[in-house]
């Protein structure tokens, strides 16, 4: 059952927006020398565990060294695509004036160009998250996520989609910038993708001819083993990221928007959306490193560009906040968020009733639940 819409009134969304502008200036005035400390730590613990898990694999014969090597190696990819190349792209660290972390040159460790991703995870993402038709990750051209999608017989698949996606996530946010449900419903064209494509080429051969190629290479006559330990790091590191992503994005009572709804939104509006929108998951310390801090989702989709490791010190005041103008502060553990979106998943597979929407009013912003 979906929640009672959740209404605040033009003066509590000036006054919220006011509360979270105070709260990040706050923090990103207090950025220093422990934040400072602590990516260039994470990033020495990241090549370490590189070079330490590509070290092993040499030793592929012996079957302890290899499943350590493929472990060192999945945590180093993890690290690489969470805690430093996604919060890196997002402009957490462009203060450090370090060219190695700047958002705009960096690259990582994965398939996905960082120009194209930079677009369709900061700009439009980011900007219109949740709002149908407008935020291509819900769904990301593949899946039904939302009871307002349009539901058709394809749709049967969505299990199977999903499944596939999380195992092929590097490849899925590779592909996801040529907006191939667009294309096929005639809004683009595939020449409109000229650079992006050459951007995927790009990167995408280059990935691949690491990972597969030249690595496996390098270890002689362990080639096979190395090749497959490398596969196998990127599979635990494509589920890793899907699970966390969707938990942050998709359980059970994060809400979605129309664009009336969102059209000519404020600021405090706009926080607003970002707090519905998104969920958290509990955890410890080394869980949310692992996770990018994107276990606290809400918190970021607040605050993109503030050093994601600050999340944890900030979560406690936002959720003080939700409180305050009784605002849900969806979070729970890695277990409960998981089956909730995976009971989506299976439940969005078939038709169903569309829920009710409270028509707009000038003095209130009615939100609709997309709980599954």
């Amino acid at each position: 059952m979906a929640d009672t819409p959740v209404r605040l009134t033009p003066q509590q969304f000036e006054q919220l927006g006011k509360e979270l502008d105070e709260l990040r200036q706050r923090v990103m005035a207090d950025l220093g020398e422990q934040d400072r400390k602590y990516i260039y730590d994470i990033i020495k613990t990241q090549r370490g565990l590189e070079v330490a898990g590509r070290g092993l694999l040499f030793l592929g014969f012996f079957p302890p060294a290899w499943i350590a090597g493929v472990a060192a190696l999945s945590v180093s990819k993890i690290l690489d695509n969470m805690e430093i190349g996604h919060n890196v792209m997002h402009g957490q660290y462009d203060w450090m004036r370090d060219p190695a972390l700047n958002s705009k040159m960096f690259e990582w460790d994965t398939a996905a160009p960082a120009e194209n991703w930079r677009h369709s995870h900061n700009y439009i993402h980011h900007t219109y998250t949740n709002i149908l038709g407008k935020d291509r990750d819900i769904g990301y051209g593949i899946l039904r996520m939302d009871e307002d999608q349009e539901w058709r017989p394809y749709y049967l698949g969505n299990p199977v989609y999903a499944f596939l996606l999380m195992l092929l996530f590097e490849w899925g946010v590779w592909a996801h910038d040529l907006e191939i449900d667009r294309q096929l419903k005639g809004e683009t064209k595939w020449s409109d993708y000229k650079g992006v494509r050459k951007r995927m080429w790009h990167k995408g051969i280059k990935q691949a001819l690491k990972d597969y190629v030249l690595f496996p290479a390098l270890t002689g006559p362990m080639f096979v083993s190395t090749l497959v330990g490398n596969a196998t790091a990127n599979l635990i590191r494509n589920i890793w990221a899907f699970n966390i992503i969707f938990c942050g994005h998709f359980p059970t009572g994060v809400e979605s928007f129309t664009e009336e709804e969102t059209e000519n939104e404020t600021k405090g509006e706009w926080y607003h959306r970002q707090m519905l929108g998104s969920a958290n998951i509990t955890g410890g310390s080394l869980f949310h490193v692992m996770a990018g801090n994107l276990s606290h989702q809400i918190e970021h989709h607040l605050f993109p560009d503030m050093p994601a490791r600050r999340y944890p010190q900030i979560a406690p005041e936002v959720r003080a906040i939700c409180e305050k103008y009784g605002l849900p502060y969806n979070t729970g553990g890695l277990t409960k968020q998981l089956t909730s979106v995976a009971a989506k998943i299976f439940k969005l597979a078939l038709p169903s009733r569309k829920k009710p929407t409270t028509p707009p009013s000038s003095n209130v912003r009615p939100l609709k639940s997309v709980a599954a």
